[in-house]
């Protein structure tokens, strides 16, 4: 027994100094490199968190100076008391504006977004569109400063982006590396944003990256306490909405009523979705019809806003005044359903005008008013087993913006780190997920991923579906001087039965080509120009397309598991 024992021992004392020596050794060659990226990540969140605060500031700014309103946060309220033609005016010439600058800055007038974040990440090693991407972070200021009914993190997020695509280049980043820093600043804008530092670092790891990779977290979530601590020196550490004080859950019965609010937020967000890509295709048709140039189009959009904000001014800028309203229940049932509805109008026509801003902060309104009617109405009918009916607006604010984002973790807890309120999580949790399993099955997963599918770029089932499309076949063909490659014979035989494929295409072309005639390789043919004609350049065999792929999915997989 005591040999047994002293074996025993001996074991586990050389198993620790193995530990340690190996843990010592892995220290010395991995740590250094580790502190400098989370070194480089510091620095990204903290340039990320200072262009999202300057954004910010520069909205207040702008709103002062064109609406003349003391405290921006109040702006519906003094839009009320100004010249129904100075309402007017003020979106149509900050639609002009917008027009002309992404007339000349972009490729094809629109403006980049959040979408265009998610595609970087999954296609093109982490970077985006730098030079369009600041024109839309200006478009999107103008837009949010002069009346666009839109929100303020869709353009922080590729800002962010932008930053990182450029240290990115900087240290020539591979694929990993770059999305990491992708991640960082993504992170920190959301929490400088937001004052929301948790909810910053998941909506990254969420959102963006799509995946919980262990070696993206601890940069990540350096980055993103680094925005939050630049925005509370400004801010300070406050919340963005005051809730009243009697949000508790009165008796568990209550949560089915909060099930089947998740149900009607989730319709909720699928009628905001599909109005503003339908309110698109309805641009993009009388832009065609009556010959409509491109730079007028937010101008034009500009004017239909303006329009309604003589009426209903609660729907100029980021509406934050009304979400608060509703939040503490100073909403009577028909003004919800009113702002709501125009709500929804509203950001469709800034959106489908091409006029920039994000889709966040419209839907945590179009939330609060959704879940503030559902409660007038259940409190009403059920009193005795009720709560407050400002609970209900706050479960179905994180309720519409999950659904509407695809995101329930991060938006949980963005909505608990905007109020202050984390006494309610089981009702915001029920109404959260009920909401995003009802909406991801009736759109391509969220918003931002409908828009890549709307655009043929789909990412939504992960990258399984999207990895072939990054492979050029000549990068993957053998030459026709290269061990193995096909006999030029064989090559025309095929030719002269139309099976051949361009050096430009890619392998998800190639692979659907393979499994309709069964040969083992298909040439690869340079198509013909007015100085030479159609030439043989090699062929693209089945096992070597396979193969990249395999590779593909093997290296995007240890990523996501390391």
């Amino acid at each position: 027994m005591g040999e047994r024992l002293s074996a025993f021992l001996d074991r586990q004392r050389s198993d620790a100094k193995t530990a340690v020596r190996n843990g010592w050794s892995a220290l010395l060659r991995e740590g250094p490199s580790k502190l400098q990226f989370w070194i480089i990540a510091l620095i990204v969140g903290s340039a990320a968190g200072f262009v999202t605060l300057g954004f910010r500031h520069a909205i207040d700014a702008l709103q002062r100076a064109f609406y003349g309103v003391d405290d921006p946060r109040l702006l519906h309220s003094f839009a009320q008391t100004l010249p129904w033609y100075w309402v007017l005016i003020i979106p149509i010439c900050g639609g002009l504006a917008v027009g002309i600058l992404l007339r000349l800055f972009t490729d094809d007038g629109r403006v980049c977004s959040v979408a265009d974040v998610i595609e970087g990440a999954a296609l093109h090693d982490g970077r985006v569109e730098r030079k369009a991407g600041l024109a839309s972070a200006l478009a999107s200021l103008i837009t949010l400063s002069s009346g666009g009914s839109t929100g303020r993190e869709g353009p922080v997020v590729h800002m962010a982006a932008t930053i990182a695509s450029w240290v990115s280049e900087r240290i020539h980043a591979n694929g990993m590396t770059g999305r990491d820093l992708l991640g960082c600043a993504v992170a920190a804008a959301v929490s400088a944003s937001f004052n929301a530092p948790i909810a910053g670092a998941l909506f990254a790891l969420e959102v963006v990256l799509r995946h919980f990779a262990v070696h993206a977290f601890a940069p990540i979530a350096i980055a993103s306490v680094a925005g939050t601590v630049i925005s509370r020196l400004s801010f300070g550490n406050v919340t963005e909405f005051s809730l009243p004080l009697d949000n508790d859950l009165i008796v568990y019965v209550e949560l089915p009523a909060f099930l089947l609010l998740g149900l009607v937020c989730g319709l909720v967000a699928v009628l905001l979705m599909r109005a503003i890509f339908w309110a698109d295709d309805v641009g993009n048709y009388l832009q065609g019809e009556m010959r409509v140039p491109s730079w007028l189009r937010p101008a034009l959009a500009g004017a239909l806003l303006g329009g309604l904000a003589i009426y209903f001014p609660h729907i100029i800028g980021v509406g934050y005044e009304t979400t608060s309203a509703a939040l503490t229940g100073q909403l009577v049932f028909h003004e919800v359903l009113i702002f709501a509805v125009l709500k929804g109008v509203a950001v469709a026509i800034t959106m489908a005008g091409r006029m920039g801003g994000g889709i966040f902060s419209p839907s945590l309104m179009m939330g609060a008013l959704t879940g503030l009617a559902f409660g007038i109405v259940a409190t009403s009918v059920f009193p005795d087993i009720s709560g407050s009916e400002t609970l209900y607006a706050l479960a179905g604010m994180g309720a519409v913006a999950a659904a509407v984002l695809g995101a329930p973790i991060s938006t949980t807890l963005i909505v608990f780190e905007l109020t202050g309120d984390w006494q309610t999580g089981l009702a915001v949790m029920v109404a959260v997920s009920v909401s995003t399993a009802l909406a991801s099955r009736l759109v391509d997963r969220s918003f931002f991923l409908t828009q890549l599918a709307r655009a043929n770029k789909h990412v939504a089932a992960g990258p399984q579906a999207y990895l072939l499309s990054l492979y050029k076949v000549r990068v993957v063909m053998r030459g026709k001087d290269k061990p193995g490659a096909a006999s030029p014979e064989a090559c025309l035989a095929l030719m002269e039965q139309g099976v051949f494929i361009g050096p430009d295409a890619t392998l998800e072309t190639a692979l659907p080509v393979f499994d309709e005639t069964g040969h083992s390789f298909i040439p690869v043919v340079a198509p013909a120009t007015d100085k030479a004609p159609a030439t043989l350049l090699g062929a693209l065999f089945h096992v070597d397309a396979l193969g990249a792929y395999n590779r593909a999915l093997a290296a995007m997989a240890a990523e996501e598991h390391s």
